[in-house]
């Protein structure tokens, strides 16, 4: 079973690592996690500490606009295909 933590866990355990300057070895056996799970939280927490650990089904800020984005090219794609059909019909009705 895969234990999980809160955002505020891991922002403690990292804020143990990089600003008060503990090993992450000894960290991570203090707060009883994974040495290497710590090391990805610190990696994580320097590359985008404002936006690090969303927390499962959330997205950052840049990924939701990207998702949002891709749905709306698929949906206007959708809507380009339909009238291209309906174009072809009526041009047909035409002759």
């Amino acid at each position: 079973m895969t234990r999980r933590f809160d955002k505020e866990f891991k922002i403690h355990a990292v804020k143990l690592v990089v600003e008060e300057g503990k090993a992450v070895a000894q960290t991570a056996r203090q707060l009883d996690i994974s040495p290497k799970t710590l090391h990805k939280w610190v990696a994580d927490y320097k590359k985008d500490a404002e936006h690090s650990f969303v927390g499962s089904g959330n997205l950052k800020p840049e990924d939701r606009e990207k998702r949002e984005l891709q749905k709306r090219i698929r949906d206007l794609e959708e809507e380009n295909a339909i009238l291209k059909k309906a174009m072809s019909i009526f041009a047909k009705n035409q002759k």
